[in-house]
């Protein structure tokens, strides 16, 4: 009883910090207005896209709960000033309607497959954060041939990738923890259908609170060059962390041997949420990987 008390209290600070950064974050977001926008069909329903620059594409795919410009409001406009930027709302998300369809990993993965064949991309960079960067492991396992380069922000593969304490949460979440917050208002200024708050909500709690492993084997097999970001502090098992970074092909000996083509920065003093708001860092990673 002890251990649940503490778990619940430990969600409630969660959610309150993930309002106040989310406040934040979209206050101090620079706006620019996408060159375009709409809907592509995918696996019986329909997936908003937003379209921003010009150049190598790079498909961003945000965090549970999350809208485009709550995830990459900051963002978009660094990365659009050398790059076409796409960035998608998943199944329910914002703009895109929630859908009765299950919620899973790999249709998410191919709805964004679907979203390319629409907008006539071969192959893309793929930057996926938390929820996002699931979904973005999903791709790579799937569709290996039209990945250029992964970059994953604080997410996992396996349900092990978290710490103990934080799969506690997914377990004892419920749709009243997220009532009148940021994400329900963001929710509800571009969602098609408002009266879905609760079903989309029911939806993901669900699926956060079911164990899953896209298998070591899978994520060993990735041929494209991975970065993965994570902070010192974001609820990623650090141990099981470097054991991705391994299967990879990091964590070696560079010196006595060529320096692996997958790459893994640690952001120190960073919780999972703020690790977002690292705007300039961030993007310096992105950068530099992507280029």
């Amino acid at each position: 009883m002890e251990n649940l008390f503490r778990t619940h209290n430990l969600l409630k600070t969660i959610l309150i910090i993930t309002i106040i950064m989310e406040t934040a974050h979209q206050s101090n977001a620079q706006q620019i207005k996408p060159v375009g926008s709409g809907y592509a069909p995918a696996n019986g329903t329909t997936v908003y896209y937003e379209i921003y620059g010009e150049g190598k594409p790079v498909i961003l795919l945000h965090g549970a709960y999350y809208t485009i410009q709550m995830n990459w409001g900051e963002l978009i406009p660094e990365l659009a000033k050398t790059r076409k930027v796409i960035a998608l709302e998943l199944q329910g998300h914002g703009h895109t309607p929630y859908s009765d369809r299950k919620l899973s990993r790999a249709t998410l993965a191919s709805d964004v497959e679907k979203v390319m064949d629409y907008l006539k991309i071969d192959s893309a960079d793929i930057v996926g954060y938390s929820f996002g960067g699931q979904v973005a492991y999903k791709f790579a396992i799937q569709n290996p041939e039209r990945l250029r380069k992964l970059v994953i922000i604080s997410s996992v593969y396996k349900s092990e990738g978290w710490l103990p304490e934080i799969n506690d949460i997914f377990k004892i979440m419920k749709p009243d923890h997220f009532a009148d917050s940021p994400l329900q208002t963001a929710y509800e200024a571009v969602a098609p259908d408002k009266t879905k708050w609760t079903q989309f909500l029911e939806q993901m709690i669900a699926s956060a609170g079911e164990p899953f492993n896209m298998g070591d084997e899978n994520i060993a097999k990735i041929t494209a060059p991975v970065l993965i970001i994570s902070g010192d502090n974001d609820g990623m098992d650090k141990v099981e962390l470097a054991k991705t970074y391994k299967l990879l092909g990091g964590g070696i000996a560079a010196g006595f041997q060529p320096m692996p083509k997958s790459q893994l920065a640690i952001v120190p003093n960073q919780d999972h949420v703020g690790l977002m708001n690292q705007t300039k860092t961030i993007f310096g990673y992105l950068d530099s990987f992507l280029q």
